[in-house]
């Protein structure tokens, strides 16, 4: 028995050791890794108000953008919340599977829907801030692709609270037009977001956040109109209700942070690496990604014989389509905006 003992000890004591060299390793593995600098030091373009430290130098190989993943700079945070909430999903995408027959259960398809464009959403974000350092073009393109990734989240958010959410009563009014007015909106909100960013590359963050917030905000107001009626004609019954509340509860506390950065004005210069407002609105996005996969999957069990007699059978399939052709615009948005960024740097640059 003694012997058993002293031979887990050690095995533990070797993982220990183990877990210790792994700063000294990735420290070999990028020596000559430049450290991190000040505000002045790069284009005011990519300088964030009240973080005056921790920006990472632009025009770095490749490689250093990758490795700066275990640096500490003041996107490090900003990575690692949508890094491990994409892993999160992706772990509750697994659990789901367990229970719910993806494949041959049609009406189980918005909630996949709604799980792959979480992945996609927090996935492009985490890229966006890690890689978007590496030049002004680069910051465009990987931006560019995280609004793509919002949009089609936003278009996820609708198919689950339109299909599963929605009373009978609603659903007589909006049937017909939810969902085309949901991609619409969505594609809307992708364009607004890389216009912005486009158009008023010079002018101050809060201009750019205009064009974020208002055409995000009306596709949130649409999206989200069957769960305020669900929460308006509170149940006891509804096993959903709470996390619905969770969900609406969580999603204007980060639209709060992500509009405002009260965090960064109270305390100038001392969130350059931890307590941004922005950091705050990655973990209270995900809190409200969670809490919207949970009720969606208690509606999707509940709430069946309601949606499978007001959902006819080809809706899953439609909507399917409906995303994968969001997906696409959206996309093609992006990349056509990007088009028009490129030559405004070319133009800039041929001006110097």
């Amino acid at each position: 028995m003694a012997t058993i003992v002293m031979e887990r000890i050690g095995r533990v004591f070797i993982s220990l050791q183990q877990i210790r060299q792994v700063p000294r390793m990735l420290t070999e593995a990028a020596p000559s890794m430049p450290g991190t600098v000040r505000d002045t030091e790069v284009p005011r373009y990519f300088r964030e108000h009240y973080v005056h430290a921790g920006y990472r130098p632009l025009e770095q190989n490749w490689r250093y953008y990758f490795l700066s993943l275990f640096q500490r700079h003041n996107e490090t945070i900003n990575v690692w919340t949508h890094l491990l909430a994409c892993l999160v999903f992706l772990a509750k995408l697994r659990q789901l599977a367990e229970t719910v027959d993806f494949l041959n259960d049609r009406h189980s398809w918005p909630l996949l829907i709604l799980v792959v464009s979480s992945l996609i959403y927090s996935g492009c974000s985490a890229a966006a801030h890690l890689l978007g350092g590496k030049s002004e073009l680069c910051h465009h393109g990987f931006f560019f692709l995280d609004y793509v990734g919002v949009a089609q989240y936003q278009y996820g958010s609708a198919v689950v609270h339109f299909y599963y959410a929605v009373d009978e009563s609603m659903h007589r009014y909006v049937g017909g037009v939810f969902m085309p007015v949901a991609t619409l909106l969505s594609c809307l909100s992708c364009f607004g977001c890389c216009y912005g960013k486009y158009r008023c590359h010079s002018r101050p963050t809060s201009v750019r956040k205009v064009f974020q917030v208002v055409p995000s905000g009306l596709a949130y107001l649409w999206d989200s109109s069957t769960v305020v009626r669900r929460l308006a004609l509170w149940s006891a019954d509804d096993l959903a209700i709470v996390y619905h509340f969770g969900q609406v509860a969580f999603f204007l506390s980060c639209a709060f942070f992500f509009t405002f950065p009260v965090l960064e004005r109270c305390f100038p210069g001392r969130c350059d690496f931890l307590g941004q407002s922005h950091q705050v609105f990655h973990v209270l996005l995900s809190c409200c990604t969670l809490c919207q996969i949970h009720a969606s999957h208690l509606d999707y069990v509940a709430r069946r014989e309601l949606y499978s007699r007001l959902h006819q059978g080809g809706e899953p399939a439609l909507f399917v389509g409906l995303y994968a052709a969001t997906l696409f615009v959206c996309a093609l948005i992006a990349a056509l905006i990007l088009r028009k960024v490129k030559h405004m740097l070319d133009l800039i640059a041929k001006s110097k």
